[in-house]
């Protein structure tokens, strides 16, 4: 297994709608572990393959004592809100704002070895669910705010140095990774 490299904000793959997966084996299954590896190393609730530079429609996650994997996911959800929390996203450094989401979502997708999955989620999970499919779509959780939490979020996007940030984690990093990769505040990263 590997610790991959996380891209950040401004990286093109970020914003493309990711591609289904049609092949299935080995290697897919070797993605997905170091997907599971690098998020449990940065010690994020869930890590979407465009985060790793891979175009594809897969995410991994881990919230609550809940883990796992989907592929080509589609979900569906409640018209009803949660409760806003703070979210951050480790493509997204240094950043937490609070996003609307849906109160209850349902996932179907399938695993490496092409199983079906059918999940049904609330609460953080849902939330979890929410953003790495959006991820999957190219869509941030920053384009979800609204009014002076937008305007304050593209303001610091604007006016964070990146590059600086991602120097920084990558020395902080280095010592447990054995190599040096991206950056991130994770969604939903445990305390």
């Amino acid at each position: 297994m590997a610790i991959l490299s996380i891209r950040i904000i401004g990286d093109p793959v970020l914003r493309e709608t990711a591609e289904e997966v049609t092949t299935f084996g080995p290697e897919l299954a070797k993605l997905v572990e170091d997907m599971a590896e690098t998020m449990h190393d940065v010690r994020g609730a869930g890590l979407a393959a465009p985060q790793i530079g891979v175009n594809k429609r897969i995410f991994t996650y881990a919230v609550d004592g809940e883990e796992g994997h989907v592929i080509n996911p589609v979900i569906v959800a409640s018209d009803d809100f949660a409760p806003g929390e703070p979210e951050g996203c480790l493509s997204v450094p240094g950043l937490g704002y609070t996003v609307p989401r849906h109160r209850w979502v349902r996932i179907t997708g399938v695993d490496v070895n092409g199983a079906t999955i059918d999940l049904e989620a609330t609460g953080t999970l849902a939330k979890c669910f929410q953003h790495e499919t959006d991820h999957l779509n190219g869509k941030l959780y920053v384009d979800r705010l609204e009014g002076e939490d937008r305007k304050d979020a593209l303001r610091a996007i604007r006016m964070a140095n990146y590059h600086d940030v991602t120097a920084q984690t990558v020395a902080k990093r280095a010592h447990t990774v054995g190599s040096a990769f991206g950056t991130g505040a994770a969604f939903g990263a445990a305390q």
